[in-house]
């Protein structure tokens, strides 16, 4: 009952081609009936063989060949129709799985490894795909199976009950097998989400594990996780190995106990030759129905389980699912307002009341220590995490109402770390622009001061720049992420930190880009190197999660003692 519930649940998940599922299982159940009559037909044939040996040999031979023939004509069409949908299944599954991950919020992404949702994307939405594929497989097969049963019960009820009392046996046997090997594949799936993750971030963290000398420390954990998982899976195979010696012991028993039976039958004349010849060449077909149920019992308790992992990204209460509201905004003018916003991570309170608000295309700079808030207002405006308390508006309207494309295609971030996906520059910057022009894209990269370098490649905008954009430096990096941000021609332009691992003569650069945007922008600076921030409309000094003093450059540097002292320090270094 749980499986039939799941797949009506998965079905919801993929859009399928149904034509596929409904030739295929009319396909199946010819295939079912052609297994059940022609083991009948082909021993009555047998047993009927008598004066015209050779000619009737012949015929039995031809008869035998046609059905083969026609059997795998069926099969080639089965298999076709299987990898027909399987492929698209397959393929929906995972699409809807990525979108699934990408409405997660943000906290609950940060408390999980990337091992995670790599593993479900992938194992799981194949396991999942299966069931249209193996499972009715084993379902037909079964009910192939069945009919012979049924066959024998009428030929014989005392042999029909003989093979009943062998098949709750085998139940029995498959409901504690299950339940012992679905605990144990639950913890090994756990461990290699774990493991899986160990080895992205090895991939991902490479230099740094070099830099820092970390090879022996990193590789020891990941020898943990590894063994982990190995013993893991020793256990499983071992267990499972178990379960499969004592279902061929069992299987060896009934081979055992259908032989003395139908020999007595023979000799007490309570059957004849010929059908005994029949019940025996039925023999596999009993075997392979236990078999089947036992094979499908084990993929129906995988397919269960890797349902629930996938349904956990899907409804899971450790996976909630960004919110947004219903109004939509075409175009913002690029207005916003903090009204006594609270904001913590955990119990650790980062914003206190805060309380500022920033004009239409004016030019604002957040500035004070480390871990006063300054980045948490940035993922705040843009949604990346709910406030506790309070009021985010964005002309006028609070953000909790507004869509995510009234938010999301109105604000641009440039962090100080920006992710670059491993594909050409040309890529890059259409990710977030499809239609763009190669006009767009040349002026975006000459406002970002990367145009001479991209001139000097040999394959120029369509260079691959590997994965986090491994080939390029940290102010390459930068700047092609402000060049993508250029791209977007949002409203709102938020500089995390952007020009840090810039050298100064590249800092000018694009301190004089960001000055040719100014008036035509809202534009929000968070910057270490107060000399980037100097010509900033205002700037807010923030202490203790609350804004504590504002103003020109000018203006704090003779009325505010905190700041002043952050920018002679600056200034000596």
């Amino acid at each position: 009952m749980k499986t039939i519930r799941n797949i009506k649940e998965l079905s919801k998940l993929v859009k399928t081609s149904k034509k596929y599922i409904i030739i295929y299982m009319l396909l199946s159940l010819l295939i079912s009936g052609v297994g059940v009559i022609s083991p009948l037909l082909s021993a009555k044939q047998l047993v009927s063989i008598t004066g015209e040996l050779w000619d009737q040999v012949i015929m039995y031979a031809i008869f035998i060949f046609l059905v083969a023939i026609f059997r795998e004509l069926i099969y080639l069409a089965i298999t076709y129709c299987s990898e027909k949908f399987s492929k698209i299944i397959i393929r929906q599954l995972q699409i809807d799985i990525a979108a699934e991950i990408l409405n997660i919020k943000v906290e609950h992404l940060d408390k999980h490894s990337n091992g995670l949702f790599i593993q479900r994307m992938t194992n799981d939405a194949s396991s999942l795909a299966s069931i249209f594929t193996y499972g009715v497989d084993s379902f037909m097969s079964i009910l192939m199976d069945l009919g012979i049963f049924v066959v024998i019960f009428f030929i014989n009820i005392w042999l029909g009950l003989y093979l009943t009392l062998f098949i709750i046996i085998f139940f029995i046997f498959g409901r504690i097998r299950n339940k012992t090997m679905d605990k144990l594949d639950k913890e090994y799936r756990d461990q290699r989400e774990t493991t899986s993750g160990f080895a992205t971030e090895l991939i991902r963290g490479i230099r740094d594990i070099k830099m820092l000398n970390a090879k022996t420390s990193f590789l020891n954990s990941i020898k943990d996780s590894v063994n982990d998982l190995n013993n893991n899976s020793f256990k499983l195979r071992m267990t499972s190995s178990l379960f499969w010696l004592i279902s061929g012991l069992i299987s060896s028993l009934y081979d055992l106990g259908l032989i003395i039976i139908l020999v007595t039958f023979i000799i007490n004349n309570n059957l004849t030759l010929a059908t005994a010849l029949i019940v025996y060449n039925y023999k596999g077909s009993i075997r392979s129905l236990i078999s089947w149920a036992s094979h499908l019992l084990d993929y129906l308790r995988e397919f269960n389980l890797s349902f629930d992992r996938v349904m956990e990204l899907f409804k899971g209460k450790d996976f909630s699912k960004e919110i947004f509201g219903n109004i939509h905004l075409d175009h913002i003018n690029g207005e916003f307002e903090f009204r006594d916003v609270e904001f913590s991570y955990g119990e650790n309170k980062v914003l206190n009341k805060i309380n500022f608000k920033v004009h239409a295309n004016e030019t604002v700079a957040f500035v004070g220590k480390s871990g006063t808030g300054k980045t948490t207002i940035f993922n705040l405006l843009c949604k990346m995490y709910d406030i506790n308390k309070g009021e985010i508006l964005i002309d006028g309207v609070n953000i909790k109402d507004l869509d995510e494309e009234s938010i999301r295609g109105n604000i641009t971030i440039i962090s100080q770390n920006p992710y670059i996906f491993n594909k050409s520059i040309r890529e890059n910057l259409r990710l977030v622009k499809e239609d763009l022009t190669e006009e767009e894209m040349i002026e975006a990269c000459k406002l970002a001061c990367l145009d001479d370098y991209i001139e000097s490649l040999s394959d120029k905008y369509d260079t691959v720049i590997g994965e986090g954009g491994v080939t390029l430096s940290g102010g390459q990096r930068q700047r092609l992420a402000i060049a993508r941000a250029l791209v977007q021609k949002t409203e709102i332009i938020l500089f995390d930190e952007a020009t840090s691992a810039l050298d100064n003569e590249t800092q000018l650069k694009i301190q004089k880009s960001i000055n040719n945007m100014k008036g035509e922008y809202t534009i929000l600076i968070i910057a270490h190197r107060l000399s980037t921030i100097i010509n900033s409309d205002r700037i807010l000094f923030i202490e203790n999660g609350k804004i504590v003093d504002e103003g020109t450059h000018d203006y704090l540097l003779k009325n505010n003692k905190s700041y002043k002292e952050l920018y002679e320090s600056e200034t000596i270094k």
